[in-house]
């Protein structure tokens, strides 16, 4: 069995608790597509990225598309991902998709997430259509070349084949509780 979860695959259900203090889990969001992807506060190729995801949320809430963020990392290998300061990163960028926060990173384990950013699209029966990075250059987004979770989503959304359903995330990878901080699972590896 693969680590990441595979496409095709059902997403694995989650109940996490939302900066905003409210539980959720997957049944709340009642959409055509469910982006579900792991992030946190201090990575650099999420705060190089945060914009560019903004703007595809913003471009995608209008067609049916719902956006959940997940920091999984641990706040004893990075204090910056605590729960408190989820809430101020929130406050501060009042970012425009549900930040939840996955304190036993049961459900990072869940879905096999590899870094941060790690994207995962769902369909309506929330089965797994693409998964991997957003763009090219996340940590400088004035080099992007390509987005690959638009073009997926588009494609999609337009009833064609999603063309490219596999890519690897770019990022720092997940802080797991009592590791390194370089640190991933054996059975981790690349996605393709």
């Amino acid at each position: 069995m693969a680590y990441t979860l595979q496409i095709g695959e059902q997403a694995p259900e989650f109940n996490l608790t939302a900066t905003e203090g409210k539980p959720y889990n997957i049944s709340d969001f009642n959409t055509e597509l469910l982006v579900v992807f792991f992030t946190c506060n201090h990575c650099p190729y999420v705060i190089g990225s945060d914009e560019v995801t903004r703007k595809t949320v913003e471009k995608y809430s209008a067609k049916g598309v719902s956006f959940v963020g997940i920091n999984s990392n641990s706040e004893n290998t990075y204090a910056e991902d605590s729960f408190p300061n989820m809430i101020k990163r929130m406050e501060e960028h009042k970012f425009p998709w549900i930040y939840l926060y996955d304190e036993t990173q049961e459900i990072a384990k869940a879905y096999g997430a590899l870094k941060t950013p790690h994207f995962f699209i769902f369909d309506k029966n929330r089965n797994l259509i693409y998964t991997g990075r957003a763009i090219d250059n996340p940590k400088d987004s004035s080099k992007i070349s390509i987005n690959d979770l638009e073009n997926a989503l588009d494609q999609y959304l337009e009833g064609k084949e999603i063309k490219i359903k596999v890519t690897n995330p770019i990022g720092c990878n997940i802080k797991w509780d009592g590791k390194d901080k370089h640190w991933m699972p054996a059975d981790a590896c690349d996605l393709i």
